[in-house]
């Protein structure tokens, strides 16, 4: 049976908080009623203490017990609930309080307790009696025997105050459980509509509403997270949901295009319009070649994921290589009439896939080319840092529109929908790059402006520097 986050906040938060106030009132109430009882029994002692000094001073040397005043006694037992006896020496009584009020107070503490208890008995304990010296210059000159229950120090003023404590307690526990009720189902509603509202965005999501976002007004950091979390995936969804459709065609337009080509021609053949003459082969070679690329590019696809997995790294002199590769691409760009540059820090040797870092040139290099006006100019640069060491690509060719730069190196996506094939590719060519350049630990940024060229900045850890041997 599943049960909803707020009702199991509220519960969660009730059960806590019944645990601690039972925990706090029983350590409290026990606390209390020890010292209480503690206070009691050294107050009844001091009673007893107290007419034994009042005895001793009435004693005189001459006259003995002569001048004990027995209605000032009588009336210090009934008050303080004592049976008090006093005898000289010989053991002959002096004076007896008796005991009738002791019985007049056990029936009062009984109604008392019945009142207080609903009905128990109120227990007053044994009959107890202690003999206590009477001291007059440090000699004895009698005893008094005080008499009392064990139970006596628990007066009716005390049985009230712990009945009123007690009292206090369950009501203070009452309204702090109310208030604690109050405040869990608050606090549950708090953390779990914000999670409601981000449950149904998702769900909504989930069938197809990327146009969704979750708009929730919380002080809560780690609910205001997860909420900017879930509106970034939305939007990240989106945008690849439109790259992919944009894609999808584009890739039907590539294909369609040689394919009907291919068609036409086939038909013109088979119906004897047309000779199968070479010029006409040739073109259904083209046109093959075209399908090729765009299957090699798919499959180009399958390979990023494992881009980081299949590095051969050598040592060898990145300088000297990319100096290589600028050879290569020097006939294809003069043909072209565009200008070729570089300014290569020499001697740099690094331990890197080579073969790797020749397709992240070769694909940077193509897409300059593909985008460079007449008189076009490509410069390449080379440096080291104290942290890294940066290649840069920088051409001055079309450019990029500021929309375009955040997802440029997404896979295909294409900056200009007006282009062709003969100027943009299938949009995987920078995201193969971005792999590969992840791949050694390292990053890539581009700066673009659009009608004034485009910089790619690559940087590589300093760790893939290599000492010559």
């Amino acid at each position: 049976m599943k049960i909803s986050l707020t009702k199991k906040l509220s519960l969660g938060f009730l059960l806590a908080i019944i645990t601690s106030i039972l925990i706090t009132s029983l350590i409290s109430n026990y606390r209390i009623d020890k010292e209480f009882n503690r206070y009691l029994l050294d107050e009844h002692k001091s009673k007893i203490e107290s007419i034994v000094k009042l005895v001793e001073d009435l004693y005189t040397g001459s006259n003995g017990y002569s001048n004990l005043n027995k209605d000032e006694i009588q009336r210090y037992a009934v008050s303080q609930e004592l049976f008090i006896e006093i005898k000289d020496m010989k053991g002959n009584l002096i004076f007896s309080s008796g005991s009738a009020h002791l019985q007049n107070r056990s029936k009062s503490d009984s109604m008392m307790g019945s009142m207080m208890h609903k009905g128990s008995n109120n227990n007053l304990g044994e009959y107890l009696e202690a003999n206590h010296p009477l001291l007059k210059n440090g000699n004895t000159v009698g005893y008094l025997v005080a008499g009392y229950f064990s139970t006596s120090y628990l007066t009716n003023a005390a049985l009230a105050f712990t009945m009123t404590l007690n009292q206090s307690f369950m009501l203070s526990a009452f309204i702090t459980l109310l208030i604690g009720l109050v405040i869990s189902i608050i606090l549950s509603k708090q953390i779990s509509n914000p999670l409601i509202k981000i449950t149904s965005t998702a769900n909504q999501m989930r069938d197809g509403h990327l146009d969704i976002r979750c708009s929730i007004k919380t002080k809560t950091k780690e609910i205001h997270e997860l909420s900017n979390s879930i509106n970034y995936l939305a939007e990240t969804l989106s945008q690849q949901e439109m790259i992919r459709k944009r894609f999808t065609s584009d890739m039907a337009h590539e294909i369609r295009t040689p394919l009907t080509t291919l068609k036409t021609h086939v038909e013109a053949i088979l119906d004897g319009v047309w000779e199968p003459t070479k010029e006409r082969i040739e073109v259904f070679s083209e046109e093959i070649d075209r399908l090729t690329k765009l299957v090699d590019n798919l499959r180009n696809l399958a390979k990023l994921e494992q881009a980081n997995l299949n590095l051969n790294k050598t040592k060898f002199n990145l300088s000297n290589e990319l100096n290589g590769i600028m050879n290569n691409f020097e006939l294809l760009y003069s043909k072209s009439g565009f200008t070729l540059a570089s300014n290569l820090t020499g001697n740099i040797i690094v331990a890197m896939d080579k073969d790797k870092l020749k397709q992240i040139m070769y694909n940077l290099l193509y897409n300059s080319y593909n985008y460079l006006n007449i008189g076009g100019e490509v410069q390449i640069t080379l440096v080291q840092t104290e942290k890294h060491i940066v290649i840069k690509v920088k051409d001055n060719g079309l450019g990029i529109a500021e929309k375009d730069l955040p997802y440029i190196f997404e896979r295909f996506y294409r900056s200009d929908l007006s282009r062709n094939k003969n100027s943009g590719g299938s949009g995987i060519g920078l995201t193969i790059t971005k792999s590969l350049v992840e791949a050694h630990n390292g990053k890539i940024f581009v700066e673009s402006q659009l009608g004034a060229g485009t910089t790619f900045t690559i940087e590589f850890p300093k760790s893939l520097l290599s000492s010559i041997e």
